[in-house]
């Protein structure tokens, strides 16, 4: 429908009347249509005379504070919006406006990602129609180059499920190279920095996931790709990087005129010359140091060479993690990017070298402490558990504490994601996703045994009745939670893991997979809550009312131990985990909570060996005895026979 003029200028004086051509415009089609016309009476106000943007080109006289839009031209798809200010000045123009082929390339983007016909061919198909309309000045404008931005975007994430081959790079390198050819303008600083960003993401997955069996080097105006095998030194655009470490498939991307279009509130610094970054990626199981000797002039004494990364979550250069460690010659940067214990249920992660090195710290202790209990348990197993309560008790905490070992070993496996392939890193996800809600059932068996015990005194629970109900919860339930998570996804065609933590995706307030991790783990925590609070009640309940300061003493020790002995085993330092999402990352409590949460749950398996196995006095005397081994047998034969000689005598 289009409407001619599009805004009515009814401040002139008099009773004439205005004419307005409306002309709706129907497809050609046997279907019936029924058009009516109508007159709506607007109650806004009179605007006052001479509050007009007056006619610019295709834009009509338009009160101030109105917005009027327009179709695109011929052969183009989307429209056009211009607002008029308050002050009756005319805004930016706003086009969304793309050619008729860009948008066929963008709807067969989106049957390919969809998994529709998505072959090779079909993939290369793309890919040179993408070159063909990137070529063309009409589509060199914003919105034409957010539209190819997205094509590449929605390629990239196409090709994790269907493997491209090589012969796409020459096409997708052409179309890539030819949407930094200018520089985007004609639109707001803030629009740029997001075009920009998706660019450098949507191109560097794009790259990691194409195959390549042996090298490749392709080289476009403003893109250089090399694909080495075991080759240490690379060079693109005159850059040379020097590899440290040899094996293994190296990818490396140079880019041109892409710096000058990215969000730089890092520090003041100063352009390169030839305006280069480099993308670097490696398929192996180690970190890579990676030197880079820039053709670049030699700095003054002013000058400091800094070591970046991009960080996708801050849109921002970032040098956590990063070094330089000389700058003489050349740059050698060190950055060790891992994923700290606290991303399990936070939005996002963020690179701390510090949280790093505390869960490298703590899984370690963790896993060696688990191991020692499992040890332990099976060692004094058929001593210690002669009771169906002792029997509850520690086939809980041998579950809890396999489960922990097992999801401690994947976490441990997944902390450098960026030496994983897109399918292992999958496979970890969906291990740490079961292992940890195994755990935090078997955490919630024990506890409501322990309830049924303190309640149901002369009712006790029968061992065939617990088993059964323990492995409905401990085994059945994780596996059907994360199984319906992870077809839900895949159904809605949905993120289940982020390939940059190998974790779940937290998407919003209620959106995303994490919530299918973080609903059963508050469930499980706050009941375990209400379990500790029955036992503490119950301690108060029982001390005497009368009693005196000595009871009282008594009591609180028992309610200390309570706590004590609980927590670990109950996950109840894992609340913190829920903080970390009410807290946004610039609030000053959060650096505190992040700390706190990695501590306290990285070191959980030591905790956990201390207070369920040490903390129990069964369990230390068949140890010591154990320990005490032969000696203890021959030191009790020789007092029995220094007795018997004595009395002979």
């Amino acid at each position: 429908m289009i409407i001619d003029p599009p805004v009515a200028n009814c401040s002139g004086s008099g009773n004439n009347n205005l004419t307005v051509n409306v002309t709706a415009t129907i497809q050609n089609s046997t279907e019936s249509y029924n058009v009516s016309w109508g007159k709506v009476l607007s109650d806004k106000p009179k605007i006052e005379s001479g509050k007009f943007c007056t006619c610019e080109g295709i834009w009509p006289n338009t009160p101030n504070g109105s917005t009027v839009i327009n179709q695109c031209e011929n052969g183009k798809t989307g429209y056009k919006s211009r607002t008029c200010g308050d002050e009756a000045e005319w805004q930016m123009e706003y086009s969304s406006c793309i050619s008729d082929e860009l948008k066929k390339v963008l709807t067969a983007a989106e049957v390919f990602k969809a998994g529709i016909g998505a072959t090779q061919e079909a993939a290369m198909s793309i890919f040179q129609a993408l070159k063909n309309t990137t070529t063309s000045k009409s589509s060199n404008n914003p919105a034409g180059i957010n539209a190819s931005i997205s094509i590449i975007d929605i390629m990239a994430t196409g090709s994790k499920n269907i493997p491209l081959k090589e012969e796409v790079f020459d096409d997708f390198l052409t179309a890539a190279s030819n949407l930094l050819a200018n520089n985007w303008t004609g639109v707001n600083s803030s629009i740029k920095y997001d075009m920009s960003s998706r660019y450098l993401l949507s191109v560097e997955n794009l790259v990691k996931n194409i195959q390549v069996i042996n090298t490749l080097n392709i080289s476009k105006p403003n893109l250089d790709l090399k694909v080495s095998n075991g080759d240490r030194t690379i060079s693109v655009f005159n850059a040379t990087v020097k590899l440290t470490e040899t094996g293994g498939q190296f990818k490396t991307v140079g880019v041109r005129n892409l710096m000058d279009k990215l969000n730089n509130s890092f520090k003041p610094t100063s352009t390169v010359p030839h305006n280069l970054l480099l993308i670097v990626t490696k398929n192996g199981s180690s970190s890579t140091e990676i030197t880079m000797n820039f053709p670049i002039k030699k700095l003054n004494d002013t000058q400091r060479q800094h070591c970046v990364f991009w960080d996708t979550n801050k849109t921002d250069w970032s040098d956590t993690g990063c070094r330089v460690e000389r700058d003489s010659n050349h740059t050698l940067c060190k950055c060790n990017h891992l994923t700290s214990f606290a991303v399990l249920m936070s939005k996002s992660d963020t690179p701390n070298v510090d949280l790093d090195t505390i869960t490298y710290v703590g899984l370690a202790v963790s896993i060696c402490s688990l191991v020692i209990l499992l040890i332990i348990e099976a060692l004094v197993w058929s001593v210690v558990v002669k009771t169906d309560l002792s029997y509850f008790r520690h086939t809980a905490l041998v579950n809890i504490a396999v489960f922990l070992l097992l999801a401690d070993c994947s976490f441990l496996a997944s902390m450098s994601p960026e030496n994983l392939s897109a399918h292992w890193c999958l496979i970890l996800t969906i291990c740490k996703h079961l292992f940890y809600l195994a755990m935090f059932s078997w955490m919630l068996c024990m506890s409501v045994m322990l309830i049924h015990r303190l309640i149901f005194v002369f009712s006790p629970l029968r061992k065939r009745v617990f088993m059964f109900l323990s492995s409905i919860v401990g085994y059945g339930c994780p596996v059907l939670i994360v199984g319906f998570s992870f077809v839900y996804c895949r159904y809605n065609e949905k993120d289940y893991y982020n390939k940059d933590t190998c974790w779940l995706v937290f998407d919003g307030t209620l959106k995303g997979s994490l919530y299918a991790f973080l609903l059963p783990v508050g469930t499980v925590i706050f009941t375990n809550l209400f379990s500790m609070a029955v036992v503490i009640f119950t301690l108060l309940k029982s001390s005497a009312p009368d009693g005196s300061k000595s009871d009282e003493k008594e009591t609180l020790k028992s309610i200390v131990k309570v706590v004590v002995f609980l927590t670990p085993v109950f996950g109840v330092t894992w609340v913190i985990g829920f903080f970390l999402q009410i807290f946004d990352k610039d609030d000053e409590e959060y650096p505190f909570l992040e700390y706190s949460f990695t501590i306290l749950n990285s070191f959980q398996g030591f905790f956990v060996m201390l207070t369920g196995v040490f903390a129990e006095p069964k369990v230390r005397q068949e140890l010591l005895k154990r320990m005490v081994g032969d000696k203890g047998k021959y030191d009790t034969m020789k007092n029995s026979t220094s007795a018997s000689n004595t009395k002979e005598r």
